[in-house]
């Protein structure tokens, strides 16, 4: 694991502004009719204008600069000529690199209105979020952090997905340790001083298995149920988790 200088946060931190600009752009875009193909567009666009590039692009070989899920897709879907619909839940994980180093952050918004069953699956998925976030603490375990979000999630009678987690990031997109939504308080690395992490629940209405698409990419619910994911970059300090891609920074 790999402790960040101060120059390197404050080079973390421009990179995750920028990738909170694009995403709430591209958000806000997320309208019916829109085809999901034009959201990666415009999070493209925007990106290079500000000096960075898409992360994602090319990485591993996926073809997109933004991926898009939607509905009962977990993670990873692939922007295409699929036109959004009112009441869908639209999964939008984004990363830039700029001046060496990687943000990365998730949002899943609602498209115009959604059924009560969904705003739910979205507020304690992101709630989920900020617990795993406030336990985050130097000295703590990355355990702690898995712990407090799989309690809350399943205690609200919904399931943790187990096949992908978060991750350090830094001058790579993916660094050590692992991020599991789940485990127990105590155990895993300890979180130290200057340690960055992109904290990512992934939060199914049903059960928590997943299946990958023909495309290689896509992950869908393995029971065809709703999905919400919502990702933050945070940096680990003596005064608690610094998060670099808060929402109006």
């Amino acid at each position: 694991m790999e402790r960040k200088t101060a120059d390197e946060l404050s080079r973390l931190r421009e990179a995750g502004r920028i990738v909170r600009s694009v995403l709430d752009e591209v958000a806000a875009a997320a309208q019916p009719g829109t085809r999901t193909q034009e959201l990666d567009r415009l999070a493209e666009a925007r990106t290079r204008e500000r000096g960075a590039r898409p992360a994602f692009k090319g990485y591993l070989g996926y073809p997109a600069s933004i991926c898009i899920s939607v509905n009962d897709e977990v993670v990873h879907g692939i922007p295409s000529r699929r036109a959004l619909q009112e009441g869908d839940l639209v999964g939008l994980d984004f990363g830039v690199v700029h001046r060496g180093f990687f943000g990365d952050a998730a949002v899943t918004v609602p498209v115009g209105r959604v059924p009560e069953a969904a705003q739910r699956l979205l507020a304690v998925t992101r709630e989920a979020l900020a617990r795993g976030i406030a336990a985050a603490v130097a000295g703590g375990r990355v355990g702690d952090i898995g712990a407090a979000v799989q309690g809350w999630v399943e205690s609200q009678g919904f399931s943790v997905v187990r096949e992908f987690v978060g991750h350090g990031i830094g001058r790579r997109l993916h660094e050590p340790p692992q991020v599991p939504n789940f485990g127990a308080r105590g155990t895993g690395p300890v979180l130290e001083e200057g340690l960055v992490l992109a904290v990512e629940p992934m939060v199914n209405a049903g059960r928590p298995e997943v299946r990958t698409l023909g495309d290689g990419w896509t992950a869908v619910t393995a029971d065809g149920s709703l999905s919400a994911h919502f990702e933050h970059t945070i940096a680990i300090t003596a005064a608690g988790p610094e998060i670099l891609t808060l929402e109006g920074a």
